[in-house]
């Protein structure tokens, strides 16, 4: 059962979570060295998108509501900052990259807010479902940087690659956008995920550049699937269909880089190795050798990877001919 606008969480108090919101820094393609913040709890989505690397949504979710205290938060970020300051890890942006839409945290504008004061730029990582309501634009007004998902425009193709909370009007989230692109004092990036077959074909290409020129952002990304998917059948698509979208943006002056390579296994220790093994797979799938790097600079051994798997918290998979470890995720069933 999916929760929907109104139904509330049962099983436990999301205040009271014991493990840390916080996690990394971890090597970021857009981001640098970013310190990741997951203030959303697992698979609480408006989407369900093809692509997502760490499951299918399981609760479908539109209303926002508070999820973790926000003194919670900012206590979690502010430890991991010490502790990374500790060792030398270079900390670039505090980003809302959670194990949800960050958005659906009703308090997440109070969270920036209390973050500012730690002289680090605060990122948000959006799929901009929720852009159409004024509140959200105002909370991410107080942002530093802001990644908007727009992967189609075609609306049918949106709903097979997005797979949208069912009452949700693509038209509605587009306008949201524009909105929020003509006060946005920031730095505005937009993702756009090609997959073959779904959504780059030259056709919807040109309709979503022609749509991000509109909105005229600082820098526009074209990414590949370069993790597990959820759907296996999701294929990334050709190199001559990569580099076409990507000249079809230039030929509208949009400042698009591709986001297709590996990001590189730097990822920071903190103090706790497995509590920062699970809280990175949680939400950023790990290749092997991240990991052996990653227990490396921690003095540790691959036999606390061995343990996390047997305890069924760490799961392994094969994608691409690249081993990955993804936290296990504990799904949190609505009330019936």
């Amino acid at each position: 059962m999916n929760l929907t606008g109104g139904q509330k969480k049962g099983g436990i108090k999301m205040s009271d979570k014991k493990e840390s919101l916080a996690y990394g820094p971890v090597p970021s393609r857009r981001l640098g060295q970013s310190l990741g913040i997951n203030n959303i709890p697992p698979k609480f989505c408006t989407y369900s998108c093809v692509y997502c690397q760490i499951g299918k949504t399981s609760n479908m979710q539109t209303n926002r509501e508070a999820f973790y205290k926000p003194e919670k938060i900012a206590n979690d970020v502010q430890r991991k900052i010490r502790e990374a300051k500790k060792r030398g890890e270079r900390i670039d942006y505090l980003a809302f990259v959670p194990d949800g839409e960050p958005t659906l945290d009703v308090n997440i504008g109070e969270e920036i807010e209390r973050l500012k004061d730690l002289g680090v730029k605060i990122a948000v990582i959006t799929n901009a479902s929720l852009l159409k309501e004024r509140e959200v634009q105002e909370n991410l007004y107080k942002a530093d940087w802001i990644s908007v998902k727009i992967d189609a425009i075609s609306h049918e193709i949106w709903r097979r690659i997005n797979r949208p909370y069912k009452s949700f009007k693509l038209y509605k989230i587009l306008n949201g956008i524009s909105e929020f692109s003509k006060r946005f004092n920031g730095y505005l990036t937009t993702e756009s995920m090609l997959i073959h077959n779904i959504n780059d074909s030259t056709e919807e290409i040109e309709k979503i550049s022609d749509f991000i020129k509109s909105i005229d952002p600082n820098k526009s990304y074209l990414s590949i699937p370069t993790r597990p998917p959820t759907e296996t059948w999701v294929e990334s698509p050709s190199e001559e269909t990569i580099n076409k979208a990507y000249q079809i943006f230039k030929e509208r002056n949009i400042p698009v880089e591709h986001l297709i390579g590996y990001e590189g296994n730097a990822f920071a220790f903190t103090g706790d190795v497995k509590e920062d093994l699970l809280s990175i797979t949680a939400v950023h799938p790990m290749r092997k050798e991240g990991v052996e790097e990653y227990l490396s600079k921690a003095g540790s051994d691959w036999k606390v990877v061995e343990k996390l798997v047997e305890k069924n918290k760490l799961k392994e998979i094969k994608y691409k001919d690249k081993t990955f470890y993804l936290r296990k995720i504990q799904i949190i069933s609505p009330s019936p």
